[in-house]
């Protein structure tokens, strides 16, 4: 977010103040080590509540990987995340197209565009019913899609969705992770970039600042 030109605030999860933030961003890692379900014991943490509770009034809140893993156990999302078709953790730079750009998370992008951003996950694999797929599909709620090659066997194709109201977002892969040169990936959809030099995730961040600071106007 600092890097996005905006003010980041640390949140707790045991907290129950989201502490006056305009957004909020759940990131990825091991939350609680997932012993029992990839975010399953996390959706119970006091912060969660506040972060429902603030999502259902357009508050824009972010889920990645893990942090999708949570959205989904709060029913903020629909479907959820079981371990990857070939049972192994992956790491790799993985391109995805932008499905949807009307989010607050992807503004910044345009409609059909696509990203590298990198992707570290173990049980990333997205699943739901085909009724709920179709609605995804048919009501445009499908925000980023595996290009090239479906790392984890996520039904078709799908890496990031988002609710109706397009304030909530969750997404497997890490832009955050492609935010700064020489720490990013070797690669980026826009053309070549120097050693480590990808930035394509920064969008990301970029994108809900603008919603931001037009909702003050």
């Amino acid at each position: 977010m600092r890097l996005a030109g905006g003010t980041a605030v640390s949140l707790w999860h045991g907290d129950h103040d989201l502490q006056g933030v305009d957004a909020v961003i759940i990131p990825g890692g091991f939350s609680y080590g997932d012993y029992l379900r990839a975010g399953a014991i996390s959706r119970f943490a006091p912060l969660m509540e506040q972060i429902v509770d603030a999502s259902k009034g357009g508050l824009p809140v972010l889920g990645i990987c893990n942090g999708f893993q949570v959205l989904t156990e709060a029913h903020l999302l629909p479907g959820s995340m079981i371990k990857n078709n070939h049972l192994h953790f992956i790491c790799r730079d993985q391109r995805l197209r932008i499905e949807n750009a009307d989010t607050a998370w992807t503004s910044e992008y345009a409609a059909g565009s696509e990203i590298v951003v990198p992707l570290k996950n173990q049980d990333g694999q997205y699943v739901a019913d085909e009724k709920t797929l179709d609605e995804l599909e048919g009501e445009g709620r499908v925000v980023f899609r595996y290009v090239d090659v479906n790392p984890n066997g996520s039904r078709r194709d799908i890496a990031g969705i988002t609710n109706a109201a397009g304030n909530v977002v969750g997404l497997m892969p890490h832009p955050e992770h492609a935010t700064e040169a020489g720490f990013g990936p070797d690669f980026s959809a826009a053309g070549p970039v120097d050693l480590r030099g990808g930035t394509d995730g920064l969008g990301v961040f970029i994108s809900v600042l603008k919603k931001i600071v037009a909702g003050a106007k």
